[in-house]
C-alpha cells in the first residue's frame, strides 16, 4: 500500500517538497530546552534555526545556538526565574515583541522545554502562543519530572495543560517511563538518553522536510496530522542485520517514553533513516510494520533519509498523535478547573433540570 502511494505521488510530482520552501524554528526554553538546542547544534541539524531562550544569563552564555534571547531582564536581571513559573511567564510576556519578530514568517515551530521549573514551565506556553499567532504549526516537546518531586510535578501538570492549549501537538517525554527503559544507567546518563532522543527526533523530522531525502515528508500532510494531534508520544528504535526494518520498528514501539496504548492513536509520523545500504523496500517494510498495528482510519505520513553516519544501522523514529495516558493526563483531576481552561476530553455538559434565578445559583439558595 505504501509503495503504490509513493510511486503514484512520484508520477504526479507530489510528495517531494523542494528545500527552502519551509521555514522551521526550534526554540529551546529554560535549562532543559537549552540542553536540547545544544545537542542539536552538535548534531548539526540542517534546515532549521535553533533559538535558545532563558532567564538565566550564565546558562544562556554556555549554550550554542543560532540566536540567543535573554528574556525578562527587568524582572529577573538575568538571574533566573527561581523555579517560579509565574516569573517565567512574566519574563516571556516582557519580551513578547522580540519573540514575535524572531518567529514571524515561520511555517513550523518546535518549542522544547522541561516542565516543573520556572522558565520552561512559565515561558514555553507563551512562546507557543506567539508562534501560533504568527501562523506557524506549533509542536510542543516537553519533559515531565518524577512523580516524587511533588512541587515540581504539580507545576509541570499546569505547564503541560497550558502547552496543550497553546500548541497544535504536544509531545510528552516522561522521566518515570525513562527510568523503566534505562533503569541501570546513572541519572546523568539517563537524562542524556532522553535529551538525545528528543534531539534526534526533531533533527529527523526537520531534515526530511527541509533537506532532499530518499522520501520527503509532505508538508501539507504534516500540517494536517499535527494540527489535530493534541497529546503525542515519541519512540525511537534501531537495529542491524537481515530483519533490521521490522526489528527497529518494533523497538520504537516498545520504547515510547510515555505509558500509553498506541493502538488508540489517530495519527502517526514515521521517520526512517539508515546508512547508504538502506533500500527503499526496507523503509517501506518498517513503515508498514507500524501502520498495520494502527486503526484503519488513522492518518499516517512517513519519510526516509540516507544518513552515512549510521553505517549498517536502520533507525525508526515515531510520533504517534492523539494518544491518552492515564498516568499523565489523570493528573488534571488534581487541578482546580478554570472556566478558561477546561479538560479537553470532557464531553458537552447537559442542562440541569432546575428552574433557578441567577442570584440563587450564585448564593446556592437551593
Amino acid at each position: 500500500m505504501l509503495v503504490e502511494r509513493f510511486l503514484k505521488e512520484m508520477r504526479r510530482g507530489e510528495g517531494l517538497k523542494r528545500p527552502g520552501e519551509c521555514r522551521i524554528a526550534i526554540v529551546g526554553v529554560g535549562g532543559c530546552g537549552n540542553n536540547t538546542i545544544n545537542r542539536l547544534m552538535r548534531l548539526g541539524v540542517s534546515g532549521a534555526e535553533c533559538i535558545a531562550i532563558n532567564t538565566d544569563m550564565q546558562h544562556l552564555e554556555m549554550v550554542r545556538a543560532h540566536r540567543k534571547v535573554l528574556i525578562g531582564e527587568r524582572i529577573t536581571r538575568g538571574f533566573g526565574a527561581g523555579n517560579l513559573p509565574d516569573v517565567g511567564r512574566e519574563a516571556m510576556l516582557e519580551s513578547a515583541e522580540e519573540m514575535e519578530r524572531l518567529l514571524a514568517g515561520m511555517d513550523i515551530v518546535f518549542v522544547t522545554a522541561g516542565m516543573g521549573g520556572g522558565t520552561g514551565t512559565g515561558a514555553a506556553p507563551i512562546v507557543a502562543e506567539i508562534a501560533r499567532r504568527c501562523g506557524a504549526i506549533v509542536i510542543g516537546v516537553v519533559t515531565m519530572p518524577f512523580r516524587h518531586e511533588r512541587g515540581r510535578f504539580e507545576y509541570a501538570l499546569m505547564g503541560l495543560n497550558e502547552m496543550r492549549r497553546a500548541a497544535h501537538t504536544t509531545v510528552i517525554v516522561d522521566n518515570n517511563k525513562l527510568m523503566e527503559v534505562v533503569p541501570d544507567l546513572p541519572l546523568d546518563s539517563a537524562f542524556a538518553v532522553a535529551d538525545r532522543i528528543l534531539a534526534n527526533m526533531v533533527k529527523g523530522i526537520v531534515e526530511t522536510i527541509a533537506v532532499p531525502s530518499l522520501i520527503n515528508l509532505d508538508f501539507a500532510d504534516f500540517k494536517t496530522i499535527m494540527s489535530r494531534g493534541d497529546v503525542a508520544i515519541v519512540g525511537v528504535g534501531q537495529s542491524e542485520g537481515p530483519n533490521r526494518a521490522e526489528e527497529a520498528a518494533q523497538s520504537a514501539l516498545n520504547h515510547v517514553l510515555l505509558d500509553v496504548d498506541y493502538k488508540g492513536a489517530d495519527g502517526a509520523l514515521i521517520h526512517i533513516s539508515g546508512g547508504t545500504d538502506m533500500s527503499l523496500g526496507e523503509a517501506v517494510r518498517a513503515a508498514e510494520y507500524v501502520t498495520e498495528l494502527m486503526d484503519d482510519d488513522a492518518m499516517v505520513i512517513w519519510g526516509a533519509r540516507i544518513d552515512p553516519e549510521l553505517d549498517n544501522l536502520l533507525r525508526v523514529t515515531l510520533i504517534l498523535t492523539g494518544v491518552r495516558s492515564p498516568q499523565i493526563l489523570a493528573g488534571f483531576l488534581f487541578l482546580e478547573p478554570n472556566l478558561y481552561n477546561l479538560e479537553p476530553y470532557a464531553g458537552p455538559e447537559k442542562p440541569l433540570d432546575l428552574d433557578l434565578n441567577l442570584y440563587q445559583m450564585e448564593h446556592r439558595d437551593w
